[in-house]
């Protein structure tokens, strides 16, 4: 698995955490619930939910643990912290309401996915999530892709499967319901985004994997040949998958 640069990501996340302020809104919060951050990163989202739930509980996941490093150092004892993959996801207790913010695209298996949240969920509880959708940073992929066919790069990573799941509506509402969950409703909303720090967005946010199947020493090579790519601004296209369902 890998692991991420926290520290980066926290400072640069701020379109993810814009994002995500709009699904916790959808939550419909009182205060006083138990609510899991499902994918909570470095804590900018998580600590959100904190203050939406002063007599409430927060649960934070997170399958890498730089990213748990990070949120505990922001989120002190505010917050119970879990380093565990969302596809081995197992807690003690059901949660009333789960969200997610741009976590989703990289789980690779949605069905397991659906059904680890749906088990942990009580049942009428709420899941509202968002992550990359189909077409996400499509013109992206391809500048990248071209980039894996560069010799400096291609034996790290011309056998480098994708490392993203960017799910359609159809296929998302249809692994929801075979969970087992109700009132499902899926869409997508176009996004675009001008990182304030381009190298560290994408190199934190993007593509840590690709960076993580290279060799140290041509890492920033990598990231400078990506840049001299891609447009100045750059701008990159998302598509973001709206999820909104309840456990019945």
């Amino acid at each position: 698995m890998t692991d991420w640069d926290a520290a980066t990501y926290h400072r640069v996340a701020a379109p993810q955490e814009e994002w995500g302020l709009r699904v916790i809104d959808r939550l419909g919060l009182k205060g006083d619930e138990t609510v899991l951050d499902a994918g909570c990163g470095s804590g900018r989202l998580t600590r959100h939910l904190v203050e939406r739930l002063p007599d409430g509980h927060v649960i934070g996941v997170d399958a890498a643990p730089s990213m748990i490093a990070k949120a505990r150092e922001q989120l002190g004892d505010s917050v119970e912290l879990h380093n565990v993959d969302l596809l081995d996801l197992e807690l003690d207790e059901q949660v009333d309401a789960i969200l997610s913010g741009a976590t989703f695209h990289w789980v690779p298996d949605h069905d397991r996915l659906f059904a680890r949240l749906y088990a942990v969920l009580r049942p009428g509880g709420a899941l509202e999530a968002q992550c990359g959708g189909q077409g996400n940073i499509a013109e992206f992929q391809n500048a990248l892709l071209a980039m894996q066919g560069d010799e400096r790069f291609s034996p790290y990573l011309r056998t480098l499967q994708s490392p993203w799941n960017f799910a359609s509506v159809a296929d998302t509402e249809t692994r929801l319901e075979r969970a087992g969950f109700a009132e499902v409703r899926c869409w997508l909303e176009d996004a675009p985004t001008v990182p304030e720090d381009p190298r560290g967005f994408l190199a934190s946010s993007v593509v840590p994997v690709h960076l993580d199947h290279l060799p140290e020493e041509l890492r920033e090579p990598f990231l400078d040949a990506l840049m001299e790519s891609l447009s100045s601004p750059l701008t990159l296209n998302y598509v973001r998958l709206n999820v909104s369902a309840r456990r019945s």
